[in-house]
């Protein structure tokens, strides 16, 4: 179905892999129609309960596609990053948990790919940075706000005017990356942590991640105010009745998105 994104899915848990390993899973115009396409497919899928994201062989994703970048005026720059922008934002904004599993260079693009996800998950080879600034642009697909917001404005600005990359290591202690594993236990541990999530109740995780990122997007009464009435909207939910009865039987909930 996809040409540059190899998609399977088995019991709830999703696993897109960007695939075009010969330029290190460069973003060009095909790879972003298919994650749109793909994304539309996600948002419909009630069955779908995490997702992670990752790329074929030695990179996650090095970057957007130069060559095609290059010939851009200031309108095709424009609709470029519109576009990379408006995708990135529905990843960000599924319902469901997502998990970057970053196996080696999140350059530019990449990094913006890992940042939209909820959570980051590194190989002790991943590489991660924003080197726009050395190619004579800046951050196009909401690099700039969602960098600042997970390591915080200094050392964004850090990262970005001088374009350098961080190792896995560097990327945690900074907050950027959740968890740094061996190559080999990488996508093991992220299926383990989707699956983790896959088995709490579905309506409670998609609330709880709307009470996070929206009450970050506001003040703290407001935000309060947002979790009261998430929390008060779950009691009307078979999962609510079923999780706690469960719990006094002393027996695993049997949870069905309802």
């Amino acid at each position: 179905m996809y040409q540059t994104i190899h998609y399977e899915k088995e019991d709830g848990l999703g696993i897109a892999t960007i695939n075009r390993p010969e330029v290190l899973n460069a973003l060009n115009s095909t790879v972003i129609a298919e994650l749109q396409q793909l994304v539309f497919e996600m948002e419909n899928d009630s069955a779908l309960r995490a997702v992670i994201f990752t790329g074929e062989g030695r990179s996650f994703v090095a970057g957007a596609d130069i060559a095609e970048q290059c010939p851009l005026d200031l309108a095709g720059g424009r609709a470029w990053s519109r576009r990379g922008s408006a995708l990135f934002r529905r990843i960000e904004r599924l319902e469901i948990p997502t998990i970057a599993a970053v196996n080696g260079f999140a350059l530019g693009g990449g990094c913006e790919l890992a940042m939209a996800c909820d959570i980051i998950l590194a190989s002790e080879k991943a590489k991660f940075g924003q080197p726009e600034v050395t190619l004579g642009i800046t951050p196009g697909f909401s690099g700039t706000q969602r960098l600042a917001r997970r390591i915080g404005a200094a050392r964004a600005k850090e990262l970005i005017f001088s374009g350098r990359m961080v190792k896995a290591d560097e990327a945690k202690e900074m907050g950027l990356v959740n968890a740094v594993y061996s190559p080999e236990a990488l996508m093991e541990s992220a299926v383990a942590m989707a699956k983790s999530f896959a088995k709490s109740a579905p309506i409670a995780v998609k609330y709880s991640k709307a009470c996070i990122d929206r009450g970050l997007q506001t003040d703290m009464d407001t935000g309060i105010a947002i979790e009261n009435e998430l929390f008060a909207m779950c009691f009307g939910t078979e999962d609510q009745k079923e999780g706690m009865t469960a719990f006094l039987e002393k027996r695993p909930a049997q949870f069905k998105n309802k």
